[in-house]
């Protein structure tokens, strides 16, 4: 954010070789994008290359409209790099319910593009403004047609996993549950905790919507994960949290 791209590739790196020069994909891609910025393409590639040809990744539309790389895009390894990308999206997708994967990308776009506006909307027009209100309408509207798809999904096909709708997919299950009524949570709560078992949902999204359940019935939540805010000052806090000392324990 302060455009110190060479001190935070350096970071990154130092970060690397405290870890023995093992990184996360997202941290390798991030340290990329820092080189790529700061004008030191071979460590740019170095990084890219790794995710891509060991790490497996595949997010061939991020990769390729992230404007942070847009200087590597003239270099001639910039279409191998893309190459492999595009070679690993194909495979991991080839088992893939594509239509189903669409139907549910287009719903994460839909439930995340409204909510990304709240904050942009909030500062410019105030919390209590007609343009707020109007952008809360239009978030209560889409998340109803977006419920009904997705219900119809769990009840027909139960909580499917990446291996069939791809990681976006997966999340979208969750958001639009985690946004949904508390009888519709408390429906499917079962369902994505035996999902979590089986590896078809994420114990972090678990937590969210254990955490949600309990606040809205009144009761402690049990990961620290839902914040709360005072309607007269905006502030946000933390909401009523079962023994805080041994919560990274319960997490």
């Amino acid at each position: 954010e302060k455009k110190e791209f060479r001190e935070s590739a350096a970071r990154y790196s130092a970060a690397f070789q405290a870890l023995g020069w093992k990184g996360s994909s997202n941290d390798r891609y991030n340290a990329a994008c820092s080189y790529a910025l700061a004008g030191v393409p071979d460590s740019a590639f170095f990084h890219l290359d790794r995710i891509a040809s060991l790490m497996d990744y595949a997010n061939v539309q991020h990769i390729t409209t992230d404007v942070d790389l847009n200087t590597l895009h003239n270099d001639p390894r910039w279409p191998r790099l893309i190459g492999v990308v595009k070679a690993n999206k194909e495979r991991i997708e080839a088992d893939y319910d594509k239509p189903l994967v669409a139907l549910l990308d287009s719903v994460f776009d839909e439930d995340q593009g409204l909510r990304r506006q709240i904050e942009k909307v909030e500062t410019g027009s105030g919390r209590d403004s007609k343009e707020m209100q109007a952008l809360w309408d239009r978030m209560a509207q889409a998340d109803s047609t977006n419920l009904v798809i997705v219900t119809r999904i769990l009840d027909e096909r139960g909580w499917l996993g990446p291996d069939v709708i791809g990681q976006t997919g997966n999340s979208t299950l969750f958001l639009v549950i985690q946004h949904a009524d508390l009888a519709t949570q408390e429906k499917y709560l079962p369902m994505m905790r035996e999902a979590v078992t089986k590896g078809n949902a994420k114990g972090s999204s678990l937590a969210l919507l254990e955490d949600r359940v309990l606040i809205r019935n009144g009761k402690q939540q049990r990961y620290g994960s839902q914040i709360g805010r005072d309607p007269g000052t905006g502030a946000y806090f933390l909401s009523p949290l079962e023994d805080p000392d041994n919560v990274d324990v319960r997490r």
